[in-house]
């Protein structure tokens, strides 16, 4: 917690004198941003860092390997929806960005050959990639982790079609949905081509 005291106080006095007037706006008018950016809670996959954002830009959802589960009308807490549910209707955003990233820990253990565990909350959700899985696997893969990052994106993509008022905002106001990839590594961005379902470097 001390690490985190200091860092707060570094940009208290550095950063928040440049910020202190933008904050001061979006507290009296509130938020409006125009993307939806489902990420992975890696912490070395920051959105707002990639995408050189600032405060208000982007509505960021993070989970385990950048997952939205399908809709379902079954009760129960759906963080993840819920978030969907309120950048859609309420801020209307204007695009939604699935954002996978490349060394991935929850693919890899999505790809682990191993008997789940049924109390598991990981495991429960990392069986939200079994279809990506199936396809990968099907594929004939020689980099079956690289691949599923790609393909996990796609799943995320299709599982966002099935929410009513997704497929509503699609039609009566454009709604877009995209994916992107990051290398943790080398900084790089590839963006999915919708028509063609191909992953291509941003220059």
């Amino acid at each position: 917690m001390q690490h985190l005291i200091e860092g707060y106080r570094v940009y208290r006095e550095q950063r928040w004198p440049e910020l202190q007037s933008l904050h001061r706006v979006l507290a009296e008018r509130g938020q409006s941003p125009k993307t939806l950016v489902i990420a992975c809670a890696d912490s070395r996959v920051d959105p707002a860092t990639i995408f050189n954002a600032g405060p208000g830009e982007l509505f960021v959802v993070r989970n385990v390997a950048n997952l939205a589960p399908p809709f379902e009308n079954a009760p129960g807490f759906h963080g993840v929806s819920a978030a969907i549910e309120f950048a859609v209707l309420h801020l209307k955003v204007e695009i939604i960005l699935v954002l996978g990233h490349a060394q991935c820990g929850g693919v890899a253990a999505a790809l682990q050959e191993r008997v789940r565990d049924p109390h598991s909350f990981l495991d429960s959700w990392i069986s939200l990639l079994d279809r990506a899985k199936s396809r990968v696997l099907e594929s004939h893969s020689t980099d079956p982790c690289s691949d599923l990052e790609h393909e996990s994106i796609r799943v995320t993509l299709e599982n966002l079609a099935t929410f009513p008022f997704v497929k509503e905002a699609m039609v009566a106001r454009k709604l877009q949905l995209a994916g992107a990839r990051y290398g943790v590594a080398d900084g790089g961005l590839e963006v999915l081509d919708q028509d063609t379902g191909v992953f291509t470097a941003v220059a």
